[in-house]
C-alpha cells in the first residue's frame, strides 16, 4: 500500500510540475484538519444530525431567522477560530511556484485567504459580509459579529431594521453569478484540476472536473472517500488532504530546488 500510494504521489508530481494554468477545487474536507465540521460525511457530518432545509435554506431563514442564527452561533465560533492547516499552506505554496493560477472552493471559511492564497473564488459565499434582506444595503460581518456570539442577537440593518443575512448561498439559492463566471472561465483555461477534500456531491460545482476533462485537461483527485470522478482521474489520491497535498507538494518543489 505504501508503495502505491508513493508511486501515485510520484504521478501526481509529475502532472503538477508540468501544469502551468493549474487550478485547485476544494471542499470542506479541506478544513476539517482545521475543525471545522463538514455537512455530508456519515454519521458526523451536519446534516446527519439536522435538515438542512429545516435550518439552511433560504425560505426557513426567511420565516424564522432567529432560529438559522441559534442553529449556525456554533459553527461560526468554531470557523472563526480556525486556522489554516497544512493543507491550505500546500496550495499557496503551489501557487507561489506558478503551479496553481487559483482556488475555486465551496468553503466560506476563509482559511485560504488566511493562508496566503492570492485568487480564490468562493462559490457558495462568503461570511466576511451580510446583506440586508429588506433594502439590501452591505456591511461588514465585523459589524454584528460579535453580538451575535456573545449573546445570541439575530443582526439587524442600521439602516432600516430589517435582518441581515451572512452573504453565504443557503439551500435554493442560486450561486453568486460573478464568483461561478470566474470558477467557470479558470477551469475553461486550466490545464490542470486538483480536486482536494471534496465529496463532489454538490451541483453545480460537482460537474466542474468534467468540464475540465472534457477540454483536455489532467484532474487529480485528493479526498478520503471516492468521488464520481475516480474513474475518470488521471491520478487519485485516498487520505487526509493535510498529510497528501504537503507530501505532494514537497515532491514538486523538491524537483525543482525549491524546498
Amino acid at each position: 500500500m505504501a508503495d502505491t500510494l508513493s508511486f501515485l504521489l510520484q504521478q501526481a508530481a509529475e502532472i503538477l510540475r508540468r501544469a502551468r494554468r493549474g487550478v485547485a477545487l476544494t471542499g470542506a474536507g479541506i478544513s476539517t484538519p482545521s475543525g471545522i465540521p463538514d455537512f455530508r460525511s456519515q454519521n458526523s457530518g451536519l446534516w446527519h444530525r439536522h435538515d438542512p432545509m429545516e435550518v439552511a435554506s433560504l425560505t426557513a431563514f426567511r420565516h424564522h431567522p432567529e432560529q438559522f442564527y441559534a442553529w449556525t452561533r456554533p459553527l461560526l465560533q468554531h470557523i472563526l477560530q480556525a486556522q489554516p492547516n497544512p493543507a491550505h499552506r500546500a496550495l499557496v505554496s503551489l501557487e507561489r511556484a506558478g503551479h496553481l493560477q487559483g482556488v475555486i472552493t465551496q468553503n466560506i471559511d476563509g482559511l485560504h485567504q488566511k493562508a496566503g492564497a492570492q485568487q480564490v473564488v468562493e462559490v457558495h459565499g462568503s461570511l466576511s459580509t451580510a446583506t440586508c434582506t429588506h433594502c439590501y444595503h452591505t456591511y461588514p460581518a465585523a459589524d454584528f459579529l460579535p453580538a451575535l456570539l456573545a449573546e445570541g442577537t439575530v443582526p439587524r440593518c442600521p439602516a432600516c431594521g430589517g435582518v441581515l443575512k451572512p452573504d453565504i448561498i443557503l439551500f435554493g439559492e442560486a450561486l453568486p453569478w460573478q464568483a461561478w463566471e470566474a470558477a467557470e472561465r479558470l477551469v475553461a483555461e486550466c490545464d490542470l484540476l486538483l480536486v482536494a477534500g471534496s465529496s463532489l456531491a454538490v451541483m453545480p460545482v460537482a460537474r466542474l472536473p468534467v468540464e475540465a476533462a472534457r477540454r483536455g485537461a489532467a484532474v487529480i483527485v485528493v479526498n478520503q472517500t471516492p468521488t464520481y470522478m475516480d474513474e475518470r482521474a488521471d491520478v487519485v489520491l485516498r487520505g487526509d488532504v493535510a498529510d497528501l497535498l504537503p507530501r505532494l507538494a514537497a515532491l514538486v518543489l523538491q524537483e525543482e530546488g525549491r524546498a
